[in-house]
């Protein structure tokens, strides 16, 4: 379908059901995700390397303790913004407690959002999701990039509103050490 057939059906406002309803209809596994500003996003399936990242992350929460039920990958986190809400999917997510069943859960209880920087989001995942996570008041954000060390940037509160770089290291180097060094429970 060309580009203009889509604008021609796409709604005026893209809601949040809007949005649950384009990821399960996707055949392709593209993530369609919006801003609080309801700007609409589609990010590509993830390839093999992306989801070999995201397993030993999984893995390595999961055999330190953390319950499988708040270790959980690409569910659905509402973000909420001054002028609504968006609905950010990410690679991972940790949680004090197991979110409730709903497409989109709220931030409340959220301790950690990774996201593993894909072909093409680079900007998306460094700038745009992180000013949206700050200020939804997600306490820890990661980034891992693709790059040959798979650097992983930890991201705490600066106390303006953003997040500031905690530290910097390759995923090798973060799977040695314990979440515990790294996350509040």
């Amino acid at each position: 379908m060309s580009a203009e057939a889509v604008g021609m059906h796409m709604p005026a406002v893209v809601t949040l059901d809007d949005v649950a309803k384009m990821n399960a209809a996707d055949p392709n596994g593209h993530r369609y995700e919006t801003s609080p500003e309801a700007v609409l996003s589609v990010m590509p399936p993830p390839d093999s390397e992306h989801a070999i990242i995201a397993s030993r992350i999984f893995a390595w929460l999961i055999m330190a303790g953390w319950p499988a039920e708040q270790v959980l990958q690409a569910v659905g986190v509402r973000v909420p913004g001054p002028s609504g809400d968006g609905g950010r999917i990410p690679d991972i997510t940790v949680w004090r407690k197991a979110p409730s069943r709903r497409v989109w859960s709220a931030v409340a209880d959220l301790v950690l959002v990774v996201e593993i920087v894909s072909p093409g989001s680079e900007t998306m995942d460094s700038v745009t999701k992180a000013r949206e996570y700050a200020s939804a008041g997600i306490p820890r954000y990661w980034v891992v990039e693709r790059d040959g060390a798979q650097t992983v940037t930890l991201h705490e509160p600066g106390g303006d509103g953003r997040y500031a770089e905690h530290a910097r290291m390759p995923l090798a180097w973060l799977l040695q050490t314990a979440p515990a060094d790294h996350l509040d429970a």
